[in-house]
């Protein structure tokens, strides 16, 4: 239980002093890697609710800015109370508690394979068993015990610290541990790719290819076109393009057309982002947007002196890809 305890202190210490140590800039609501916007990537994906917690937080800066703190610094405390074996079961519980939450928020992402489950999932089994089996010889319970024999007998230690456990507890505690630990994994592993009560399959939001959905779309009679964009899939590891835009007619035949270049030219006046973090902008070759971005996009007429009739228009988003994105549009009020 040593390596294990080391390991899963090292992972949550690492995660906590990263931000508070080695790169503070993570928690810099200013800095491009603030932790919000990955937070904010998250969102699409996020299962039991959680969705609607991250969407809150990202309106509501003060809650949010403490909740990052919070996490960050329980992440670097309780990672470091197992580095040293103290306080070990209260520890064990906390790292089991981030990995449940974890789970709830990234165990979607990872490009080519479900790698944030893994790590929440191994992480929930290993709190698990640290909670059960303390702290072991080498480390500050022990030595604490071996200083003050009376510890081992007070029931705060028993369950905070590293105390031994009658037989009975640690059976049923152990049932009751194995039961958690086999339920959360199957059941999120099932929820993600199946391959338990149903075929193999993708996860219900794809990690790896992008995609936009459209909607509150309005064309007005010049031309000029308004909808709302929300990137709510594909990789947080770059960002998704799109490289052109076509207005198609009540025929099927293109009225209107934005070149890459056009795109890339829009004002940042023209994209009303509801967050403050994960943008839809132009970009280098049209319309750029990280995973979680939702904005409202107006796209002015691609040319001068159009009257458009009334009839049944489409817009046609094309991602950099080849994959298209389409709405229907209302006539612009």
């Amino acid at each position: 239980m040593l390596t294990v305890r080391f390991v899963q202190g090292w992972i949550y210490w690492g995660g906590g002093s990263r931000r508070f140590i080695y790169a503070p800039a993570k928690l810099d609501p200013h800095a491009r890697s603030w932790m919000a916007n990955k937070f904010q990537s998250a969102m699409p994906g996020a299962i039991l609710g959680m969705s609607h917690v991250v969407n809150y937080l990202l309106h509501h800066f003060t809650l949010l800015y403490a909740g990052l703190i919070v996490f960050s610094a329980a992440e670097l405390l309780f990672g470091l109370f197992l580095l040293f074996g103290f306080m070990t079961r209260l520890s064990a519980l906390v790292t089991v508690g981030l990995s449940f939450v974890l789970m709830l928020l990234f165990g979607w992402q990872g490009a080519t394979c479900i790698d944030e489950w893994t790590m929440a999932a191994a992480n929930f089994a290993m709190g698990v068993a640290l909670f059960l089996a303390g702290a072991g010889a080498y480390s500050v319970d022990s030595w604490l015990q071996t200083r003050h024999p009376e510890l081992a007998r007070t029931a705060w230690f028993q369950w905070l610290g590293s105390g031994p456990w009658p037989f009975a507890r640690l059976k049923r505690w152990s049932l009751i541990g194995a039961a958690a630990t086999v339920l959360f994994v199957v059941l999120t592993y099932n929820y993600y790719r199946g391959s338990v009560l149903t075929p193999f399959h993708g996860a219900p939001v794809s990690a790896a290819a992008h995609h936009i959905s459209l909607s509150e779309g309005r064309l007005n009679g010049d031309g000029a076109v308004r909808f709302t964009a929300y990137l709510d899939a594909g990789t947080s590891a770059v960002p998704a393009n799109v490289v052109r835009a076509d207005l198609l007619g009540p025929n099927g035949i293109p009225v209107e057309h934005w070149s890459g270049a056009t795109l890339a030219a829009l004002p940042t006046s023209d994209f009303a982002n509801e967050y403050a973090y994960n943008h839809f902008g132009p970009g280098y070759a049209g319309i750029t947007a990280k995973v979680g971005a939702r904005a409202t996009i107006t796209l002015p007429p691609a040319r001068s002196g159009l009257n458009l009739a009334a009839g049944r228009y489409r817009l046609v988003l094309h991602s950099v890809d080849g994959h298209p994105f389409t709405l229907v549009l209302l006539p612009g009020r």
